[in-house]
């Protein structure tokens, strides 16, 4: 059942029991059940919390994404806009932990970069643009700067590459070996492996890849080479790809892995492509049909509409959008089973959205202006969404369904456990019906009329502030 005292606090019991959720000042103050069997709570959009059954905070949003903050039971991280972090140990970690987890990391970006852990090969401290050193990050094994841009060096499988002053002037040594004048010309050899060159960047380039270790022998080197915009090449086992006034017109034929052909016409507006895993037709902008590996993609006057079909995890999925997110839609069926009800989400920004689990389990929401933009994000729905639930409507099962208006000012409620519903009019007015009897009270019970389980007849009370039936308790509301 419900208690509504709005706008002070209103209480929701969960439709199939469980427990309380209560809501105060409309949707800001909140408290419930979260679905890992823990609590969520806060104040929003100021603060939101996730703790676990034990009572261990888990997960903290203030202003999300401005703030967040994550923890488990030995490390906790905490970021601002992630541009602003910090991640660390908690107290009481597990000794056991290796090097490389027992570590204490402080990032301001772009200026401050610091990562101390117990081994010194993965340790460092970096102040850009002036001194310093970052290890295993952004794709490199190190990079080291003194200051930038006058002198940078980085680190990649066993290659040393220094530029003084970057990236005007290179050279690399190591397990490569290369030079470069940018952007007149430049070259790197990895013997084995690859070797580049360029000259008048961007305009002329010379790329060949070895074959992989394991290759059949004879397999043919990969090649791209070019002169920007006339003409550039790709090559490789089985495949060539040229492009002329690039990358208006071109042409791709392959036949390893997969057989592949492709031409292209003042690319991206004209594409034709036919082969075993892989099929486009494109006449940008009004339509487009491609099916790449099983994903089927269709536009309709681009970027009006657009349909993609495609099996995943053991679903099939149907995804429409129109204009990217006014409108969005995801259906889910089984492939195994097609006759089961699919679930579905659908979004109609900024006013509407709907989910349907296909298993009875139903809700919409008017307003939502974020659930399209931010679709598969909890913290944005946590944090934001419940702000603008003008009217909200749940459905547990067929006979289990909540109706709510203005964050639960007005709510109605109908209970297939009791048979009976209950509707309240903030705290003037509530209705209560079912095997429990009647109540019809004003005033949260201040005065009003009683019927009696298995009873006809009503009777008048006054200040009786218990509801007709024992208030079970609440799932949460979101």
């Amino acid at each position: 059942m419900d208690f509504n005292a709005w706008p002070f606090v209103t209480t929701q019991s969960g439709l199939t029991g469980g427990p309380v959720t209560w809501n105060a000042a409309g949707p800001l103050l909140f408290h419930g059940p979260s679905p890992d069997g823990g609590t969520i709570g806060g104040f929003r959009p100021l603060w939101v919390q996730t703790s676990d059954a034990a009572g261990h905070l888990h997960t903290g949003l203030s202003l999300y994404p401005l703030f967040s903050y994550t923890a488990d039971p030995n490390s906790y991280r905490w970021s601002v806009f992630d541009l602003i972090s910090r991640a660390g140990l908690r107290a009481g970690a597990d000794p056991s932990l290796s090097q490389l987890e027992q570590r204490e990391a402080f990032d301001l970006w772009p200026f401050w970069f610091s990562r101390q852990t117990a081994d010194p090969d993965t340790s460092y401290r970096a102040l850009f643009p002036f001194f310093g050193t970052i290890k295993h990050r952004l794709g490199y094994d190190r990079l080291f700067w003194a200051p930038f841009p006058f002198y940078f060096q980085t680190e990649s499988r066993g290659a040393t590459t220094t530029h003084a002053p970057w990236p005007f002037l290179r050279w690399t040594k190591g397990a490569a070996q290369g030079f470069g004048l940018w952007p007149l010309f430049g070259w790197e050899n990895r013997p084995g492996v690859s070797s580049d060159s360029f000259y008048l960047w961007p305009l002329g380039f010379d790329s060949v890849t070895q074959p992989k270790p394991g290759a059949p022998a004879g397999t043919p080197p990969e090649r791209e080479d070019g002169f920007l915009p006339f003409y550039d090449r790709v090559s490789g086992p089985g495949m060539v790809s040229e492009d002329y006034l690039w990358p208006f017109f071109g042409h791709t034929d392959r036949t390893i892995p997969d057989r592949y052909d492709e031409t292209r016409w003042f690319w991206p507006f004209l594409v034709q492509g036919r082969g075993d895993s892989r099929y486009v037709n494109r006449w940008g902008p009004f339509y487009t049909h491609s099916v790449i590996q099983g994903y089927d993609k269709t536009w309709y006057a681009w970027p009006i509409l657009r349909k993609a079909t495609w099996t995943e995890s053991g679903l099939i999925q149907t995804k429409t959008q129109g204009l990217f997110f006014v409108y969005w839609s995801l259906e889910q069926r089984s492939a195994t089973n097609p006759a089961l009800p699919p679930a579905r989400r659908t979004h109609l920004w900024p006013l509407f959205s709907f989910w349907d689990n296909g298993a009875g389990r139903r809700q919409w929401q008017v307003l939502s202006p974020f659930e399209a933009l931010f679709t598969d994000n909890d913290k944005v729905r946590q944090s934001w969404t419940p702000l603008f639930a003008l009217i909200r409507y749940d459905r547990n099962a067929p006979g289990d369904v909540r109706f709510s208006l203005l964050w639960n000012a007005v709510t109605w409620r109908r209970s297939q456990a009791s048979a009976g519903t209950e509707f309240h009019f903030g705290p003037l007015l509530s209705v209560q019906t079912g095997l429990g009897g009647g109540r019809f009270a004003l005033f949260l019970g201040l005065f009003g009329l009683k019927r009696p389980p298995g009873s006809s007849f009503w009777r008048p009370f006054l200040f009786d502030f218990s509801p007709a039936e024992s208030r079970p308790s609440a799932a949460p509301s979101s």
